[in-house]
């Protein structure tokens, strides 16, 4: 399938910041004011899973930037790089610093979670491994990952791609649910086997 598209640096789409510059670990606190998303709470299939989600209380008197539907957590550091698009936060919350925030810039034709799915194909993530520095641990600086190429193609290509994404999401579900059901069925025949033999006895 061939589709149109223009190369275009991620720094002339998105504003691109580091997470919330907490001091030390993240301390729950049932009356905290805000959620505090970290890299524990998030993966590629569901996003930010928002139930999990560590409450603490910030510190500071400087206005925190709030998580809001749209926005782009990439997580900048480890094994893996990758991005997901979050839905409305139940609550205010913020992400950890070893997240970058990314947000579509105003008057951009550019779905959030596009940018998502194609920050996690292969063809950028090329890009991320030859851009990431680090011997123990590697991690991508802002400056490198505002210079990476976005291939753009026009708004109504990208809806089309982002549906796409998620029916193979639903799909890669749905098979997991039939695996894990017939893996069930498989253990409780075994069950009833080792049960029947044992009344033999």
């Amino acid at each position: 399938m061939n589709i149109d598209a223009k190369p275009f640096a991620m720094c002339s789409l998105m504003s691109l910041q580091g997470g919330h510059p907490f001091r030390g670990s993240i301390e729950a606190s049932t009356d905290g004011d805000a959620l505090a998303v970290q890299m524990k709470d998030v993966d590629l299939d569901h996003g930010v899973n928002w139930p999990d989600v560590t409450r603490t209380a910030l510190a500071g008197r400087k206005q925190p930037d709030w998580l809001r539907a749209g926005d782009v957590l990439f997580v900048s550091r480890g094994t893996r790089f990758y991005a997901v698009c979050i839905d409305e936060p139940p609550s205010p919350a913020v992400c950890s610093p070893h997240f970058f925030l990314l947000r579509v810039l105003p008057q951009t034709s550019l779905l959030p979670a596009f940018v998502a799915w194609q920050i996690n194909q292969p063809p950028f993530q090329r890009q991320l491994q030859q851009a990431a520095e680090g011997s123990s641990q590697l991690s991508i600086r802002r400056p490198v990952l505002e210079s990476l190429t976005l291939c753009v193609p026009p708004l109504a290509d990208q809806q089309r791609i982002v549906a796409l994404a998620e029916l193979a999401r639903q799909e890669r579900q749905a098979l997991q649910q039939l695996i894990r059901n017939r893996e069930h069925q498989l253990q409780a025949l075994a069950e009833s086997l080792a049960h029947t033999a044992q009344a033999t006895h």
